[in-house]
């Protein structure tokens, strides 16, 4: 804008200048040739006067100073010219000045020369006689009169240059800094230039209309950021050419990225083949869906068209972690052809043995066996849907069992008590150091950590081996160890033996008539206490379960 207003301011002055000067010249220029026409005819009244009373005897000593001056006699004949010889030149009855003075008493006329670029005034006089006396002299036209002023109108030119640029910058930088120092902020507050409060009152009713659809907006946004800040599923907000609008903490957690991504394609995020499938389907108006690994976590895609009549205005992508539902699934189905197996393969023992006895194929001193099989089998049964509608009351939160404060090392000694049968029938000792360590918990469940921790390590020992169990008390946790000297766990299994029904040697997890479900009990018992489980063994050189429970002191 100064650009223009100084160019403008420029501009106008040079042309200023120019018509100035060609005014000015124009008007002096007339000016002078009047007064020298009317001088001339006053000089030539006065010549002629002059001729009248001497004759040609006037013209021997007169001082004639650049005026031509010309007596024609009436029939056009030249009698005498100051500039030329009359016997030369030719009849003037055909000028226009002299036939004027032959009808009217005086006559006057002005003739250009190309050649010369000149103009010449001619006055006629009548005279009593009847001749006519004529002057004329001899002027530059204008733009000789220009040429020959050529230096100094250049010079006056410089100047005048120069003046405006100077008036231009200044007028200019005068003109613009109002504008630059407008308060935009306060527009009514500004007093500069009246015919800028039409646009200053609606820039005012403008920003207010801005403000208030920002508010909204930050509003909003906020609400948005809160509500999917602690989301646990990932979101992100597309347009319809697939640009970031928005994303979760969630989702610059799944994708490795960050808030810098907003903006930028899902290309630059992630190039998942089916999270793109997903996306050109509701690009194209269809909702759709995948279920894909992503490091090694299942992940299901959700992608919504978000429509505005008709045309698709952006999609909304919804991440959900499915790996643990999966795993779920796959527990549950596991658990139930587990059960399903479990409870069959005893039944159709006692099915078995109950109908030999009954058809009396079961000779009479072999009958025992029989009974005590079947007696076997059923506490087997017993044992492990006791097992299973305690791990269920747990899946539930044992919210109906009471909590109170007990003490593990002795909760140690009685588990000690109950096993020391089975132990001394393997001959494995057991032995219990530490000291009298309290916390807040479910009696029960507490017993059963410790029950079937040991009893594994009694189950799965060499015989004349040992299980030690140790109870520390740190101020902030509790901490419950068992080790023992047996068979140990491969290290791809132990990942895997706190799920239900998992076996690492299911003949001998058979034998010694463990039901798959000790462990399980185990961590879901431990889940509930808030208690961590550690686990770290070795094939053939035994194994240490660690379980820490916090105190919160």
């Amino acid at each position: 804008m100064t650009k223009r207003i100084f160019r403008s301011i420029f501009l106008v002055a040079l042309c200023v200048f120019a018509a100035s000067i060609i005014l000015l010249v124009g008007v002096l220029y007339n000016y002078f040739s009047n007064v020298q026409q009317d001088r001339l005819e006053m000089q030539t009244d006065l010549v002629a006067q002059a001729v009248s009373n001497e004759g040609i005897k006037y013209f021997d000593e007169l001082d004639t100073d650049g005026t031509r001056i010309t007596w024609i006699d009436k029939d056009g004949s030249v009698l005498y010219d100051n500039k030329s010889n009359s016997d030369e030149m030719e009849n003037h009855l055909e000028r226009e000045e002299i036939r004027a003075a032959l009808e009217s008493g005086s006559g006057e006329s002005i003739r250009y020369s190309n050649t010369l670029m000149e103009r010449a005034f001619y006055c006629a006089k009548r005279l009593p006689d009847g001749t006519v006396l004529r002057m004329s002299i001899s002027q530059n036209t204008l733009p000789v009169l220009l040429f020959g002023m050529a230096q100094p109108i250049c010079m006056i030119f410089v100047i005048a240059v120069v003046l405006s640029l100077v008036l231009a910058f200044r007028l200019s930088k005068h003109i613009v800094k109002p504008l630059n120092e407008l308060n935009l902020d306060e527009p009514l507050s500004n007093e500069e230039y009246d015919e800028l409060s039409p646009l200053l009152r609606r820039i005012d009713t403008q920003q207010k209309q801005i403000r208030r659809q920002s508010d909204e907006l930050r509003q909003k946004q906020s609400e948005f950021e809160t509500v999917t800040k602690g989301m646990t599923e990932g979101i992100i907000l597309l347009n319809q050419k697939m640009n970031i609008l928005a994303i979760n903490p969630t989702a610059v957690r799944l994708f490795k990225t960050s808030n810098d991504c907003i903006g930028k394609s899902i290309l630059s995020v992630s190039r998942n083949s089916e999270l793109q499938s997903v996306l050109l389907k509701a690009q194209g108006g269809r909702h759709s869906e995948t279920v894909t690994d992503v490091d090694g976590i299942r992940y299901q895609f959700i992608a919504s068209p978000v429509c505005s009549d008709d045309p698709v205005a952006g999609i909304v992508l919804l991440m959900l972690d499915v790996t643990e539902k999966e795993k779920s699934e796959q527990i549950r189905r596991e658990f139930t052809a587990n059960v399903s197996h479990e409870l069959k393969t005893p039944l159709h023992t006692i099915a078995g043995s109950a109908e030999l006895l009954e058809n009396g194929m079961v000779k009479d001193e072999d009958k025992n066996k029989f009974y005590e099989r079947i007696h076997n089998e059923s506490q087997r049964m017993i044992s492990l849907v006791e097992d299973i509608i305690h791990l269920s009351h747990l899946d539930e939160g044992a919210e109906d069992m009471k909590r109170e404060d007990v003490d593990l090392y002795k909760q140690a000694e009685e588990t000690i008590r109950l096993l020391s049968a089975e132990a001394e029938k393997l001959d494995i000792s057991i032995t219990l150091d530490g000291q009298s360590a309290v916390i807040f918990g479910i009696p029960q469940l507490l017993q059963s950590i410790i029950y079937n921790l040991c009893d594994n390590a009694i189950k799965y020992n060499h015989k004349g081996g040992s299980v030690d169990i140790r109870v520390e008390d740190n101020d902030r946790s509790v901490i419950l160890t068992v080790s023992d000297i047996g068979i140990g766990i491969p290290e791809e299994h132990r990942e895997r033996i706190f799920e239900r029904f998992y076996r690492v040697d299911k003949s001998r997890s058979k034998e010694l008539g463990g039901t798959g479900l000790g462990l399980s009990i185990v961590k879901h018992a431990a889940k509930l206490h808030n208690a961590e489980i550690g686990l770290d063994s070795n094939p053939g050189g035994g194994t240490v379960v660690t379980v820490t429970f916090p105190t919160g002191e």
